[in-house]
C-alpha cells in the first residue's frame, strides 16, 4: 500500500519562482538543487516514494525536507547550525 504525505505542498508564485531559480544555479551546492527540486515535485502532488525514484535520494530524506518545507516555508530548506564544539582550523588551514 503506497504512503501518502499529510504533507500537501502548495506554492505561491514568488516560492515557484524561487525554487526554479534554484534548480538553475549551477554554483549552487547540490544539497540545495535537491531540496528544491523536491519540493517542486512535491508541489506536483508526487508522493514521496515517487520523488525519491526520480532524484535517486532515500524516501526519508524526502519526506524530511518536505516536512521541513510544509513547516517553515523557503527558510527550512536552509541548513540549521550543527551541535558540537566550533573547529578549531578552517578548513583550508587543514589541508
Amino acid at each position: 500500500m503506497p504512503r501518502h504525505s499529510p504533507f500537501r505542498i502548495r506554492l505561491t508564485r514568488e516560492e515557484r519562482r524561487e525554487l526554479e531559480a534554484r534548480t538553475r544555479q549551477y554554483t549552487s551546492p547540490y544539497r540545495d538543487v535537491i531540496r528544491a527540486k523536491l519540493v517542486l515535485l512535491a508541489a506536483e502532488g508526487l508522493s514521496n516514494d515517487v520523488i525519491a525514484g526520480r532524484l535517486d535520494t532515500p524516501r526519508q530524506i524526502i519526506s524530511k525536507w518536505r516536512h521541513r518545507f510544509f513547516d517553515q516555508r523557503l527558510a527550512g530548506l536552509d541548513e540549521e547550525p550543527r551541535g558540537g564544539r566550533p573547529a578549531r582550523f578552517s578548513p583550508q588551514r587543514r589541508r
